[in-house]
């Protein structure tokens, strides 16, 4: 709706995990060297944690993009499958046309296809979103997959990937085995004030801005305060704030923009200047009169004035 308004050929701020759209920050520039390292490396297990929206699933894409082609990929969304649709979701994914009825079957199945793919000089990797909603029941079953290996390497690579409250989860004590074979942790958290800025310009210059000033200073710094640096906090206030722009025909995004969407978002309430779209903003003199109850004293008025104009010009009888 905006696009045009403002010189964009996309949406800037849009919901979707858009690898283009990726900012390197520095914890996020870290990450990503550290999964692609432990990847092509084949240590195993790899653990990625962050809070909600700072952009784990958007680095996951860009990881995975930058694998070798031929890299078989099997990413479950779903972490509240038990340990057997996980495998069934796993041997699909990868493309495996089961026949197994049983779990026992499917894990012949996955060993069969892990030396296949060996063989080829492929390692599959496996990654398992949103993994702090596993059970430790199937935490402790995914571990076990990690032992159809051989005597050099691991025949895939294991991707867990979840909010702060897996890393919790892996400290306990009947998941020691599986903390002991993690070969790598990382951890992104929010970006700083300034790290908000960049984000906000980087992502005017993806989406086709000539000018990746749209947002005034003051705005970036009460988008920084009102969305402590969560990336999808940040994409949500900018949206409306384009949005709301570009409904005033405003060319810049003030302060006042970002007062007005995030009132809309914490309030659920339409903010001022879209309750008074539609009305007159400067309401005439009989309105203002009518509003304060005077549509008497205005007819009243309207008379004498009348009556003083008909006499000027000898309108009135007797003259």
């Amino acid at each position: 709706m905006y696009l045009n308004f403002y010189g964009l050929s996309e949406v800037p701020f849009g919901p979707t995990p858009d690898p283009r759209f990726l900012f390197n920050s520095k914890r996020h520039r870290e990450a990503l060297a550290q999964l692609l390292y432990g990847v092509t490396e084949r240590k195993g297990f790899i653990v990625l944690t962050g809070e909600i929206g700072t952009g784990k699933t958007t680095l996951l894409r860009t990881l995975l993009g930058r694998l070798d082609a031929q890299t078989p990929v099997a990413y479950v969304h779903n972490s509240a499958l038990p340990i057997e649709g996980l495998l069934e979701y796993v041997l699909q994914d990868w493309g495996v046309k089961s026949t197994a009825t049983t779990q026992a079957q499917r894990l012949v199945e996955l060993n069969e296809f892990l030396i296949e793919q060996h063989r080829k000089g492929a390692s599959p990797v496996l990654v398992i979103d949103e993994a702090q909603n596993l059970s430790i029941e199937t935490l402790e079953a995914v571990r076990l997959l990690s032992n159809f290996e051989t005597t050099r390497q691991k025949l895939m690579q294991i991707v867990l990937v979840g909010q702060p409250e897996l890393r919790h989860t892996l400290n306990r004590p009947e998941l020691q085995q599986l903390k002991q074979r993690i070969g790598l942790r990382c951890h992104i958290g929010p970006l700083s004030a300034e790290e908000t800025r960049l984000y906000v310009r980087h992502r005017l210059r993806i989406a086709g801005a000539s000018d990746a000033g749209i947002f005034t200073d003051a705005a970036v710094q009460k988008i920084a305060e009102y969305s402590r640096g969560i990336p999808r906090v940040i994409n949500i206030v900018c949206d409306h704030c384009l949005l709301n722009g570009f409904a005033d025909s405003k060319r810049r995004i003030e302060a006042r923009a970002v007062d007005e969407a995030v009132e809309y978002l914490e309030e659920g309430e339409r903010p001022v200047w879209k309750r008074l779209r539609g009305r007159r903003l400067v309401p005439s003199v009989p309105a203002l009169w009518a509003a304060r109850g005077g549509v008497a004293a205005l007819v009243v008025l309207i008379l004498v004035i009348l009556v003083f104009a008909a006499n000027a010009v000898g309108w009135l009888p007797g003259r």
